[in-house]
């Protein structure tokens, strides 16, 4: 990135979005189309590849911000090249995402499933988080959120990530080839990681197989870190206690899924962070990455071509 660029062009596609357009002005850009060249563009559409592609050829950007926490579209299409710098919006939906993973976590312990079914007055039942063990796969915002987040239940926390880095806030940092240890004695086990080749279908039948008996598994990352198969036959033997899933494999979920009539599994449809939630912290990271790329500043939320994320 060069020191001289002062007020860069800015293209936003796949068309000029009102709080895009803002947000490029107050962090000192040009907004404009993407049918002419430009330093920058902002891509609101990761799914759309070919729109992208075509939006990068006809730009030629030193710099592209993505919209999505996740690259994994983009990574697939085969655009993630390294002669030009790729940011996506990782950590600015964390909160929200963290408060979802808590809260599907306190439903499934606390046995919402079946209270919301029922037609009268049942018998008592519900499990405490206070003091469990839980373990966290993923290091980055939305396990550093959690981890706050979890803070007052006075769990202990372990966190599997790539490498074995301490993260603040939780008694143990695990590499991936540990992921055995953490799962065998987690209460709960939240799935919080990027998807790359290295961690499709992460968890899979020895996975499952290794958690404890009552252990939820909590997934608010991407639906191919799991064994769908493996997880239904766990859930159908009683292997684990239950899982509560904002994603899918596949997603959307097709009806008539035996998940859906599974009685120890809770689906939200990817609400994490809807597109309302959304759209104030992506207007924060559009706003800092150009004010940050018209003074040659590092910028925030860089992708790894090679890692993935």
């Amino acid at each position: 990135m060069s020191a001289d660029v002062t007020a860069p062009r800015v293209a936003i596609g796949p068309r000029l979005t009102e709080f895009a357009v803002e947000a490029v002005r107050a962090g000192g850009g040009e907004p404009r189309d993407v049918d002419s060249a430009a330093d920058a563009l902002i891509w609101l559409a990761p799914r759309d590849t070919d729109g992208l592609r075509a939006a990068v050829a006809s730009t030629s950007p030193r710099w592209v911000q993505l919209s999505s926490a996740g690259v994994e579209f983009v990574l697939q299409a085969g655009l993630l090249d390294p002669d030009r710098t790729w940011t996506c919006a990782k950590g600015s939906y964390a909160e929200p995402v963290a408060e979802h993973a808590l809260m599907l976590a306190l439903a499934g312990l606390r046995g919402l499933p079946e209270r919301v079914a029922a037609t009268s007055w049942g018998r008592p039942g519900g499990e405490s988080l206070y003091d469990e063990p839980v373990s966290i796969l993923g290091g980055g915002g939305i396990t550093r959120a959690l981890l706050a987040l979890l803070a007052p239940f006075r769990v202990t926390a372990t966190v599997v990530r790539r490498g074995a880095e301490p993260v603040p806030g939780a008694a143990r940092t695990l590499p991936a080839a540990m992921l055995a240890d953490a799962l065998s004695d987690a209460r709960v086990v939240f799935l919080a990681l990027a998807l790359t080749p290295q961690t499709e279908r992460i968890i899979g039948a020895a996975e499952l197989a290794a958690m404890r008996p009552d252990a939820w598994l909590i997934n608010v990352a991407r639906g191919r870190h799991v064994d769908t198969g493996a997880l239904v036959a766990a859930l159908d033997r009683g292997q684990i206690g239950g899982a509560a899933l904002d994603v899918t494999d596949p997603e959307p979920l097709p009806d008539g899924h035996p998940l859906w009539t599974q009685q120890r599994c809770i689906i939200t449809p990817h609400t994490a962070d809807t597109p309302d939630m959304i759209i104030r912290p992506l207007a924060l990271r559009i706003r800092q990455n150009v004010a940050r790329f018209a003074a040659g500043d590092p910028l925030l939320g860089q992708v790894d071509p090679l890692a993935g994320y």
